[in-house]
C-alpha cells in the first residue's frame, strides 16, 4: 500500500497517520507493535507499567517485535500519590524512545528534559487554547481530542466537526485528530479539515492484539452510540464511560447532590480494570467512545490499519470525482 504522508508521518518517520491511542491497562507491547508494523504509531502506556523498570521491560519487549518506531503514553494527572514521572521518563528516555505523547496536566514540567534527550512530544489537548499553548511551550505536534472521545473530553463540549478546523486555524505546529474517528472515513474527514492525521483508541480496544477480555470487545461490537455515560460533570471532570449499572449509579448520586466521596468506591481504577481482565462489563466503569457505533467487528490491529487507509483513499477519490461530473459511488 502507497505511503499516506502527511506533515506528521514525515515528522515521526512513519508510513500511514494513524496512532493508537494511549489506553490505561491497553497499551502493551503487542498491539502497539502490530499497529507500527502495519505503518502506523503504536503506543505503550507507561503508567499500565507498576514501575519503571517494568516499561523498560515492555519497551524491550514492544522492540523484539517490531523494528519501526512506536510511542510511549505518559498521563500526567493530580492524585494523592503521584507516580514518580521522574523515574518513568528517565526509563523512556533510557531505552531509546524518542516519541512521547502526554496528556492530562500541562507538559512544561517535562518539557527540558525532554528536549534535551531528542524526545519529540505529541500533547493530547481537548480545546484550543490548551493547544496553543502547547505549541508556545515547544511540542512538535499536537493530539485535538473531540467531544466525542472515550475519557476526559473537557469541560467545553466541542464535537471534532468545529474543533478540528479550529485547531487548523489556530496551529501552525502538525496534529492529529482524535475522539469519534474509527475508520477511513473518519481519517478522510480529518485530512479535509485540516489535520495530519487521527488518534484512535476506541477502534484499538476492538483489536485481536488488545490484551483485554473477549467479552468487552463484543459489547463494543454490539452497542451503538448511545451506549455510553457522562459522569463527574458536576464536579467539572467530565468523563465518558459505557453505559452500565454502575456509570448509571454514579450519575445518580451526583445529580442528586453528592460528593466525589459517594461515588469514590463506584469507580476505583481497580474495578474498571477488573472490566478488561475478567470480562464482567458490569464490574466498574470503563472508557468507550461514541465511535463503538460504528465498529462491527475484531480484527487484528495491522489490519485495521491498512484497512483504514484503503477506506480513507477510496473516501477521498469518491467525493473528488463529484467534482469531475461523475455519478455519486453508491
Amino acid at each position: 500500500m502507497p505511503r499516506l504522508r502527511t506533515r506528521f508521518t514525515e515528522l515521526l518517520g512513519i508510513e500511514h497517520p494513524v496512532v493508537q491511542g494511549g489506553m490505561m491497562w491497553v497499551g502493551r507491547a503487542e498491539l502497539a507493535a502490530a499497529v507500527s508494523e502495519a505503518g502506523g504509531l503504536g503506543i505503550l502506556t507507561a503508567l499500565t507499567q507498576p514501575t519503571p523498570a517494568d516499561l523498560a521491560r515492555e519497551i524491550e519487549r514492544t522492540r523484539k517485535l517490531t523494528e519501526k518506531p512506536f510511542g510511549v503514553n505518559l498521563t500526567i494527572l493530580p492524585t494523592i500519590t503521584p507516580p514518580p514521572y521522574d523515574e518513568y521518563r528517565r526509563a523512556i528516555v533510557d531505552s531509546g524512545v524518542t516519541i512521547v505523547e502526554t496528556a492530562g496536566s500541562s507538559p512544561e514540567p517535562h518539557m527540558e528534559f525532554f528536549d534535551r534527550h531528542g524526545v519529540r512530544l505529541i500533547h493530547k489537548c481537548t480545546s484550543i487554547r490548551h493547544a496553543v499553548k502547547a505549541e508556545r511551550l515547544g511540542v512538535a505536534a499536537v493530539s485535538i481530542d473531540g467531544f466525542e472521545c472515550a475519557g476526559h473530553p473537557g469541560e467545553d463540549d466541542i464535537p471534532g466537526l468545529v474543533l478540528i478546523p479550529a485547531a487548523a486555524e489556530a496551529l501552525t505546529i502538525p496534529f492529529i485528530a482524535s475522539g469519534g474517528l474509527c475508520d477511513g472515513r473518519g481519517l478522510a474527514a480529518a485530512l479535509v479539515l485540516g489535520a495530519d492525521g487521527v488518534n484512535m483508541g476506541t477502534r484499538f480496544l476492538c483489536s485481536t492484539e488488545a490484551p483485554i477480555a473477549g467479552a468487552v470487545k463484543r459489547r463494543i461490537v454490539e452497542a451503538s452510540e448511545l451506549d455510553t455515560r457522562l459522569i463527574f460533570r458536576e464536579l467539572r471532570n467530565t468523563a465518558r464511560v459505557a453505559r452500565n449499572s454502575v456509570s448509571e449509579e454514579v450519575v445518580r448520586i451526583l445529580a442528586a447532590g453528592g460528593t466525589f466521596p459517594d461515588v469514590q468506591p463506584l469507580v476505583a481504577g481497580g474495578r474498571g480494570r477488573r472490566v478488561f481482565e475478567d470480562g464482567d462489563t458490569e464490574a466498574g466503569i470503563w472508557s468507550v467512545g461514541l465511535s463503538q457505533g460504528l465498529i462491527h467487528d475484531v480484527a487484528p490491529a495491522g489490519e485495521l490499519v491498512r484497512r483504514i487507509v484503503a477506506e480513507a483513499r477510496d473516501t477521498i477519490e469518491g467525493v473528488t470525482e463529484l467534482f469531475a461530473g461523475g455519478p455519486p459511488r453508491s
